[in-house]
This record gives structure tokens, C-alpha cells and sequence, in this order.
């Protein structure tokens, strides 16, 4: 590697570095401790130093120096790991530099115009190279280093490195923490003592910070069962986040694809930086907090000061600039906060140079100034350009044009009410969106009505509409802890569905995509497909009780939204659980609005929750857990296992309580969930346990502690709710209260509030992030156990024998998906299928995994045969192989009676029944979970493998003259380099000469006096020239002959010798040990 000409005094070398070769400006010297003579104590001192020292023009074994004859300066000029290496270094010098070096007069010429030349290498390499940092000198020398201890593919992306200390038992060794695109990779080397470690990030099961007595704050990585301590980092806290940032994109990556498909800033593996992935994290870390669409990324933040109107005071904190959005956030986050959207902005002021300060005016006459802004000027610009873009007179006229249709349907409506039947009940020919949230249509607010209810429910009108006066109303609205105080006490009716879009940010979504929602009903119309089957059947399932969803109208509405959503994600789809969210959305939103409040809670808010897996629900339950042990010690006392409130509190998190509460209690949850987020629902399934701390600790098993959490529930009331008595739900549970007094809803959400409202939400996301690690890699266990069961079934390999098998299989998945996202066994990678077919291996990586494991070696990874055997064993032909098809044909090969290895060797040579090109391309894959799912057909096709009868050898086609020959260079291939090769290629040569004098004397049978053709003896001989010498085959007949599997059997059998070879047990064991070391090194072969 050609290094930036760095100074160096040889003299100080000398004890160091010994010379190879040298010319009057050149010189070659290898490092002391490698090479010729490299042991002992110098080379093990050497070794040391090279481990803890940073900088590669130190490490690497050979280095180039530049030199003049009156100079005692030398400059290092390139470096190297091999002899080889650094002498092509060298060769090019001789060629390009030697010859040119005489044209000039002085030494200060030559030395300038050497360092130019290297210099313009370096850039040249740069062109190509992985190292995008800030130092690429210094990266370019670890990203050395890295290669050459590790010796990973050189696609391998060296993210960033750090000087730390890894604890192998009770003893800290220091060196080198190397974190790549998929691996965690450590090097040690104190003393001739070497430590290195490689671990990829997909086997990684927990990764936190501890501390305690003998390390004050270390990394702690379980992965394979074993523990891992990183400590003594001088950035301890950035190289944690980057390690979480890594293992959080593996994840993403190769285990749940569908969630990282929408990441496209990190769609690369080969493109990942530190400095990208920073980037990426506070990106997501902006859109969570302002509850921002995902297309939006960070780009600038300002420190500044804004002007508050309610407090009369500067509030310090930050401003943050996105594609489409301004948004402000105080300094703790919770004092206020604010988001402007672009297209709301209508002027920027010229800013003020003496306050540097920014007025921006919105929509309602309303001005937002901003002061002490460091770079006021661009930024005022900046603003003004982007509000141009946005807020475009094409995209104002549209609205306005949607909103004009919008009140003439509703004017329609309200003068023929008998249309809305027939608008919004049919379901077939519905085009038409309901315009009006059905608590409107079902319970309209009776003005006049004065009982005590409707008098605090205007009350509560009033406090809100004295807020928008204070602090504006609509998506320019300041969040503030006034607004959280008004959350808590209950949202007025009327005002519900408006303050959810908005605190949800869904607001934003429908305003940027104005028709879509009705595009997509249109789209979805009249589909059939696995999602809009389990739609319908849960349609009547939702909130049975309440009138609108015992009329077509909320059916209809109901079913149009969950359809139009299912065409929007067909990832998720429809999962249960989203029918009963979404009924209580259409309660207190427009259709259309209840859609995007939908999209919000799915893909943002809850994010992975509705999905097959639940990956989010188990996550956010680990999390809950986390938190029952910090602030429910007397629980964690007296119960062992927390595992029971994880299972009792799924429906919590999934239904946001709507499926345990009654509705008119429910509904207080859900506002406070579009508030804060999910640290809402913890915050209140703390408070539900903490009231009931008492009668659970007293519980002698689950099932009476499930019966006192719904008693409880069954006792939650809303005082303050003005629904009348038809449109509240009935408890959910025992009618028997005797044990519970009334328990207010507002009450036990503000008791959860003043006990657990120091719950921050930076604390939420990163337990989650903790937890998400372990709750997959436990589902993955889970699968592995599973497929493990049902394989052991049908072949004769012992279960931990199967484990290893699994986790190689597994792990040649994941090493074809590593350095890039087009390997067909990542794109039909789906862990919502069934178990076996989670994880499948196209031709390519079943063909080097085979290689390393099968019993012979008859098989290279590019041979024909190779693609023989995935051929064969492909049962459904779809060009994948899954594990129990992969088992089943080792299974054969070392566990079957030789007449099953035969069998197997003799079915190998039979025409293919499809067709799979080398290249391992899918070809008849098809796309799985988008289409209506035959049921009928799974079924024949299940009874069918039930009624299939084993194959006998009588059912076996016969092998024609070329598939023969072929047969037998299989034998000889699989016989080569054994002891007894001689006896066996003799052996096989006997059996070929008798089978061909059998089909000559059955054809002269048949036909006297037929001719005899030759065979070339080209054909016959072993298809390996370094072999012994085989004895000739006699000429056969015509070409039309063939052979039945049962002469060939007869024949071998009478050879003890290829008997015994067949029948000589195999030790697939060391097959494993031998595979696990070599299969990433295969995979970069």
C-alpha cells in the first residue's frame, strides 16, 4: 500500500528494521520478528509494540524508504504485508521512478517530485478505495491492519476503530476493537501471546454498557452463549452507539427485510460510514420526536432562542431543518416544542443583524421569531428557498379544489340523507368515503343539553379553546406542559379526532398526499386476497356493541380502510388487532383522516408491531419488564417469573388498551398514546400493577391473577364521559365488582403520570433497541428448535448434531447476503413463512456449504455434479433448498445402507425433470404473500405427501449409454486418493466390462448376428489424468443400449471392496469442526 510520504530518522530505527534491498534513492527493509529468523524475544517485543502502537508505517512487516545520497532524512513511501506485496511496490519504483530520477540536478528536486508521484497514487487509489472518513491517511493504515489480521473479503467495509481493552477471563488484554458492516472484530498481541476475535452481528444476542466493581464502564456482547467485555475506551459512549447502530442494521438487514427496505440511506452494505450512520441515527431520532414522515432527514440545527407568547420569555433550545419541515424543541424537549411545515410558511423576515435574529410568519396571522441564530443570513435564505418549493400555487389549488368537492359531497349528503346508504353501505360498488367521524353521525352533542356531564365537557371545550389562543391552533400549534396537563384530564369529544391527527403527525402525511387514500380505495376494490379474507372475517368482530359498527355504514367504512391499508403495506397487510384500533379511529375521525392515523400508528409509532412476528409488541414487552424490576421492586420480590405479565400484557400493547377498558375509558388511553407515544402505555400498565401490587403478590398461580387484573379493568370508569348508555361498552370481563371500588380512568392515568412520568423517552428507545436484539435472536432459537424437531424426524443425525448442521446452514445464508442485497436467498428470505422456509440456500451457496460437507469430496463447488445434487434434491423445484432437503441428502450419503447410497449416486445421472442455470438464477420462485393463498390445493398437495408410497428401485428409470458412462466417472472421482483405489477402480472396471457383455449377450438374444459398435475408449477412461491407470473396457453395443438400477446393484454387490468403501462409516463430526473453520473462507474464495 502506497503511504503519504511521512518523515522518518533511520537512526532511530536501526534496532527495529532490517534491510532487504537497496539503491542509491530506494531502500526495502523487513520489520524485525517476521520472516527468516523473526522469533524469539525481539520478534515477540516487536509483535507487542505493533499491537498497541496506531500507526500501519510501524506495523506492517516491509516498508519502502526514499532517500537521497547527501540527506540523512528518509521518507516512508509505501508498506506491506507480504514479501510479494512490497516487492511489486518496488518493481513499479524500478520501472516508472529510477529512470527519471537522473534528469534532475538537485536532491530537494527529487525527493518533491517523488512524493508528488506517490501522492498521485494515493488519490488514484482513493477513486476505488472503502475509506470515506475524515483522516483517510490514518483510516487507510487501520483499514490495513484490519486486512491483514482478519483476513475477511475485501468488500468487508471497516467502519470505524478504537484502542480499548477485552477481558479473556479475569485478565484484560489491550488492543485493537476493529467494527466493520458485519463484524466485531478484536486483535491482541502482548508478549507472543495473540488474542483475536471475530464476531458477526447477527449472532449477537444482547449488547449493553455495565459497570461494577472491577470495571467501572465496559461493553458487554453476549454472542454463542458466551460473554464479552470491551472496557478502557476512550470514547466509550460513541462506540457503543456505533455498535448498536451496526448490530440494529444487521438485523434489519438479514432478519426482518421488510422493515429494512425503507431505510435507503443505508441500502449499501458497501457504502456504510461512521459518519453516514451518525447521520442516519439522529435523522431518526428527529422524525421520532417531531413525529415526522420518513422520507424526511435531518440537515441542519441551530442553537437559538424562541419566543414563547404564553410565557413572555426567550426559550432556549434548538432548531432543526429538514427537506420540508422547521421545527424548535426546547432544551429538556418536554418545556415546548414546535413543528412548522413548510407549506404553512408564508414570509421570512430580513433578518435583524443586531439580535441575528429570524421572523417566521405562518398561515393565522402568526409569527415565530428566532434570535441569537449563529448563521441567520444563509439560513433566512435557506427557508425562503425552500418554502417557494413547497407551497407551490399548483399545490394551493388543488386544495382548495379537494376541499371544495369534500363540502359539496357533505352539503349533498346532509340534504338527502337517504344517499348515504347507498354511498357508503354497499360493498361492492362503494367508490365513496364517509366524510364524517361516526360518533357525529351515531351520538351528535345535544347543544341544549345542560345535565352535569355536557357542562363539563363544554368546560373542557373551553380550557382547550383558551390554549389555541395561547398557543396557536392546527400543525403550528406549541406543544408545551400546559398541553400534556390538558391530555391528562381528558379531551373534549368534538375535538378528539383533530388533536389526534395532529399530535400524531398524520396531519402532515394526508395534507403531502392529497386523493391518495381515495386512489387506493378504488385500487383495492373488489380484490381478493388473503388479507381481505381475514378483513371480512373480522369486520363484525370490532367493537360489536356499538351502533355504528351494527350498521353497513361502519362496516363499510371499516372495510374500505383496512383494504385501502392492506394495498398500501402488503408487508403487514392485515394482522389482528388493527380492525379494533381502527373502529375506535373511525369513532373520531373522518375516513380518510382515520387512515392516516393508521399509517402513523403501523409504521411509525408502533413500529414492526403488526406483522406476523409482532417483533415490536415482544420488544416493547421486554422493555415493560425492564421497567417492572426498576420500579415495582415488591412485585419482583415475591414473583420470580415476569414472564406472566409479558403474555398478560400483549393485548395492552397491541389494542392500546381498547380490547381490556371500556370504550369510553379506552379512549383517554389513546389520547394520551398519540401524546407521548408508547411511553403512555408503560407508564399506565406500571400504574395498573402498582394498584394491584397487593392481590398479586397474594396470587397462588396465573390464571387467578389473570381474574384480578380484569376485575380491575371491569372497574375503570369515565365519570366525565358524555356517551350515553347505548353507545358505552359493556365490561369486558366479570360483572363482579364487589372486590373493586370505581376507579376513574382520569385518575389512574394521572396517578401514572406523577409516579412514572420520569420515564424518558431517549430511556424507552434505547431499551428497545437493547431488547429488540434478544427478542429476535429468541424467535430465531425458537425456529431452530422447530425446524430441528421436524427434520430429526426424518433422518438418522442426533439433535445437537442437527444444531451444528442448522447453524451452518443458516450461517452460508447470511454469508451470501452480507456484501450485497441482490442474493436470491435474501430475496426470498420471509420469517413470516413456515419454519422450513424461513432460511433457504440457492445454487451457489448450497453448492459451497455441499462441497465442505460431503463424505467423499465428489463434488466441487463449480462441478456439474454439484448442480446435480441440487437438482435432485429441490423437491418442489422452486430453485432453493431448504435445510430438511439439504439433511435429507447427507442423511443418505452417511447414514443410508449401501444400496441408498447407490441409489442416491445412480438418481444423480437421471434427465432433470427442470431446468436451473449454473448461475443459480431463480427462475420459478414466485412471489410469495400477495396473492389469494389456495387453500384447497395446499391441502391435496399435503394429502399427497401423506398417500406418497416410498420409492423403490423397481420404480428407478434406466440410464442410457452417456448417463452410464457418466455414472461411472462419478465412482472413480469418488474413489480417487483412497487407500484401496487401485482394488476399487479395478473393481468398477469389472463391474462396467460384465454389465457390457450382459446387454451385448441379451442383444445377440434378441437380434443374432448384430453388428458391434465401438466405444471410444476416451468415453470409458477416468475423468481425472493424474489417476493410476485403468484397466480398458471391452467395445459395446450400438448406442441404444441401457441399464436398469437393479443389474447395476447386482453387479457392485459382488465387489467386496466397493462394498466395504460404501459401507465404511464416515465421521460427519469432524466434516463440521472442518466446515466451521473454513466456510468464511470458502465464501471469499
Amino acid at each position: 500500500m502506497w503511504l503519504k510520504p511521512e518523515e522518518i530518522l533511520l537512526k532511530n530505527a536501526l534496532k527495529l528494521w532490517v534491510t532487504e534491498k537497496d539503491n542509491e534513492y530506494f531502500v526495502v527493509q523487513r520489520r524485525r520478528g517476521y520472516g527468516e529468523g523473526g522469533g524469539g524475544l525481539t520478534g515477540r517485543l516487536v509483535g507487542t509494540l505493533d499491537a498497541v502502537l496506531d500507526s500501519t508505517s510501524k506495523v506492517a512487516p516491509f516498508r519502502i524508504l526514499h532517500h537521497t545520497p547527501d540527506s540523512q532524512v528518509y521518507w516512508a513511501v509505501a508498506c506491506g504485508v507480504t514479501k510479494e506485496e512490497i516487492f511489486q511496490h518496488w518493481d513499479w519504483l524500478q520501472q516508472n521512478i529510477m529512470r527519471t530520477l537522473s534528469v534532475f540536478d538537485s536532491s530537494e528536486d527529487i525527493t518533491s517530485f517523488v512524493q508528488g508521484k506517490i501522492r498521485g497514487l494515493i488519490a488514484e487509489e482513493g477513486k476505488t478505495s472503502h475509506v470515506l472518513e475524515d483522516d483517510p491517511e490514518k483510516f487507510r493504515e487501520a483499514y490495513l491492519r484490519f486486512e491483514n489480521w482478519f483476513a475477511l473479503p475485501p468488500q468487508e467495509k471497516l467502519v470505524t476503530y478504537y484502542a480499548c481493552s477485552y477481558w479473556k477471563g479475569k485478565v484484560p488484554c489491550q488492543g485493537w476493537l476493529y467494527l466493520s458492516t458485519n463484524f466485531l472484530c478484536f486483535y491482541s498481541y502482548l508478549l507472543g501471546a495473540e488474542v483475536k476475535l471475530v464476531i458477526s452481528w447477527d449472532e449477537i444476542w444482547r449488547l449493553e454498557k455495565t459497570s461494577n466493581v472491577i470495571l467501572t464502564e465496559s461493553v458487554h456482547v453476549v454472542a454463542h452463549g458466551e460473554d464479552h467485555y470491551f472496557s478502557m475506551l476512550l470514547h466509550l459512549n460513541e462506540t457503543f452507539v456505533i455498535m448498536e447502530q451496526l448490530a440494529d442494521y444487521s438485523v434489519k438487514r438479514l432478519f426482518d427485510k421488510e422493515a429494512f427496505e425503507s431505510e435507503r440511506a443505508l441500502s449499501d452494505p458497501l457504502q456504510i460510514t461512521k459518519r453516514g450512520l451518525e447521520a442516519h441515527a439522529k435523522s431518526e431520532q428527529f422524525r421520532t420526536f417531531f413525529r415526522l414522515p420518513k422520507e424526511e432527514n435531518l440537515l441542519e440545527v441551530h442553537e437559538s432562542f424562541l419566543w414563547v407568547p404564553s410565557s413572555h420569555l426567550n426559550t432556549l433550545g434548538k432548531m432543526c431543518l429538514s427537506e420540508n419541515y422547521l421545527c424548535f424543541a426546547s432544551q429538556d424537549g418536554s418545556q415546548c416544542h414546535i413543528i412548522v411545515p413548510m407549506r404553512e410558511v408564508v414570509n421570512v423576515e430580513k433578518p435583524d443583524s443586531g439580535s441575528r435574529a429570524l421572523t417566521v410568519y405562518v398561515r393565522g396571522k402568526r409569527a415565530l421569531r428566532f434570535t441569537e441564530v449563529r448563521d441567520y443570513r444563509r439560513l433566512a435564505t435557506t427557508v425562503r428557498d425552500r418554502c417557494g418549493i413547497s407551497a407551490s400555487p399548483q399545490h394551493s389549488a388543488s386544495a382548495e379544489v379537494i376541499r371544495g368537492e369534500c363540502q359539496s359531497l357533505i352539503n349533498h349528503f346532509e340534504d338527502n340523507p337517504e344517499d348515504v346508504t347507498l354511498m357508503v353501505g354497499q360493498k361492492d360498488g362503494s367508490k365513496a368515503v364517509s366524510t364524517e367521524a361516526l360518533m357525529t353521525v351515531f351520538h351528535p352533542q345535544d347543544v341544549e343539553n345542560l345535565d352535569p356531564k355536557m357542562l363539563k365537557e363544554k368546560m373542557k371545550e373551553q380550557s382547550w379553546n383558551i390554549h389555541f389562543s395561547e398557543y396557536g391552533r392546527g400543525t403550528c400549534m406549541f406543544f408545551t406542559r400546559k398541553t400534556r396537563d390538558l391530555i391528562v384530564r381528558g379531551v373534549p369529544e368534538a375535538l378528539r379526532g383533530e388533536l389526534w391527527m395532529l399530535f400524531s403527525g398524520a396531519v402532515n402525511d394526508m395534507a403531502t398526499h392529497p386523493g391518495y387514500y381515495t386512489e387506493l380505495v378504488e385500487q383495492s376494490l373488489g380484490t381478493s386476497t388473503l388479507a381481505t379474507e381475514e378483513i371480512e372475517r373480522d369486520l363484525h368482530r370490532s367493537l360489536p356493541d356499538h351502533p355504528a359498527f351494527q350498521s353497513d355504514t361502519g362496516i363499510s367504512a371499516l372495510r374500505r380502510v383496512l383494504t385501502a391499508y392492506a394495498c398500501r403495506n402488503p408487508k403487514i397487510g392485515y394482522c389482528q388487532a388493527m380492525n379494533i384500533l381502527t373502529s375506535v379511529l373511525l369513532l373520531y375521525a373522518k375516513e380518510e383522516e382515520a387512515f392516516w392515523l393508521l399509517v402513523a400508528v403501523c409504521e411509525r409509532m408502533l413500529p414492526d408491531y403488526f406483522n406476523r412476528r409482532i417483533i415490536g409488541a415482544l420488544v416493547d414487552q421486554a422493555v415493560f419488564e425492564d421497567l417492572i424490576r426498576e420500579n415495582l421492586p415488591q412485585l419482583v420480590e415475591n414473583m420470580t417469573d415476569l414472564s406472566f405479565f409479558s403474555s398478560v400484557s400483549l393485548s395492552w400493547f397491541l389494542t392500546l388498551f381498547i380490547s381490556v377498558l371500556p370504550i369510553e375509558s379506552a379512549v383517554n388511553v389513546v389520547d394520551c398514546f398519540f401524546y407521548d407515544g408508547i411511553k403512555a402505555i408503560l407508564q399506565l400498565g406500571l400504574s395498573v400493577l402498582d394498584s394491584n401490587v397487593e392481590a398479586l403478590i397474594s396470587c397462588h398461580d396465573d390464571a387467578e391473577a389473570v381474574t384480578i387484573l380484569n376485575k380491575f379493568f371491569d372497574s375503570v370508569t369515565n365519570k366525565d364521559s358524555p356517551l350515553p348508555p347505548t353507545v358505552q361498552q359493556a365490561p369486558v370481563g366479570n360483572n363482579d365488582k364487589s372486590t373493586h371500588l370505581n376507579v376513574d380512568i382520569s385518575e389512574l392515568i394521572r396517578k401514572a403520570y406523577e409516579k412514572y412520568g420520569n420515564i424518558r423517552s431517549e430511556e424507552v428507545e434505547s431499551s428497545r433497541k437493547r431488547n429488540k436484539l434478544f427478542v429476535i435472536q429468541t424467535l430465531e432459537d425458537t425456529t431452530k428448535q422447530n425446524v430441528i424437531r421436524v427434520v430429526s424426524q426424518e433422518v438418522k443425525f442426533p439433535p445437537a448434531q442437527l444444531d451444528e448442521l442448522y447453524n451452518l446452514f443458516k450461517r452460508q445464508h447470511f454469508l451470501s447476503c452480507y456484501w450485497t442485497m441482490k442474493s436470491p436467498a435474501l430475496v426470498h428470505h420471509d420469517p413470516s413463512l413456515a419454519y422450513l422456509e424461513q432460511y433457504q440456500l440457492g445454487f451457489q451457496q448450497f453448492s459451497v456449504l455441499f462441497s465442505l460437507l460431503e463424505p467423499w469430496a465428489f463434488c466441487t463447488n463449480k462441478s456439474t455434479l454439484s448442480l446435480w445434487v441440487f437438482r435432485l434434491i429441490d423437491e418442489n423445484q422452486d430453485g432453493l433448498v431448504n435445510f430438511k432437503e439439504f439433511c435429507c441428502a447427507l442423511d443418505h450419503l452417511y447414514c443410508g445402507s449401501f444400496t441408498n447410497k447407490l441409489k442416491f449416486l445412480f438418481k444423480l445421472h437421471l434427465p432433470p425433470d427442470f431446468d436451473l442455470p449454473e448461475d443459480g438464477v431463480i427462475k420459478k420462485s414466485p412471489e410469495r404473500g400477495r396473492g389469494k393463498v389456495d387453500l384447497q390445493a395446499y391441502l391435496k398437495q399435503w394429502q399427497n405427501e401423506i398417500l406418497r408410497k416410498e420409492e423403490t428401485i423397481k420404480d428407478l428409470p434406466r440410464i442410457n449409454q452417456a448417463q452410464f458412462i457418466q455414472f461411472s466417472k462419478t465412482l472413480y472421482n469418488i474413489f480417487h486418493g483412497d487407500a484401496a483405489e487401485e482394488s476399487l477402480y479395478r473393481a468398477v472396471a469389472h463391474v462396467t466390462s460384465l454389465l457390457l457383455r450382459m446387454e451385448e449377450a441379451g442383444r445377440r438374444l434378441q437380434e443374432p448376428g448384430g453388428a458391434r459398435a465401438a466405444l471410444p475408449r476416451s468415453d470409458a477412461a477416468s475423468p481425472r489424468e493424474a489417476g493410476p491407470e485403468l484397466p480398458e473396457l471391452p467395445e459395446p453395443p450400438e448406442p441404444d443400449w441401457s441399464f436398469s438400477f437393479e443389474q447395476i446393484l447386482a453387479s457392485l454387490l459382488n465387489e467386496p471392496a466397493v462394498v466395504g468403501f460404501f459401507e465404511r462409516p464416515v465421521d460427519i463430526q469432524s466434516k463440521v469442526i472442518r466446515a466451521q473453520a473454513a466456510q468464511l473462507k470458502q465464501a471469499i474464495g
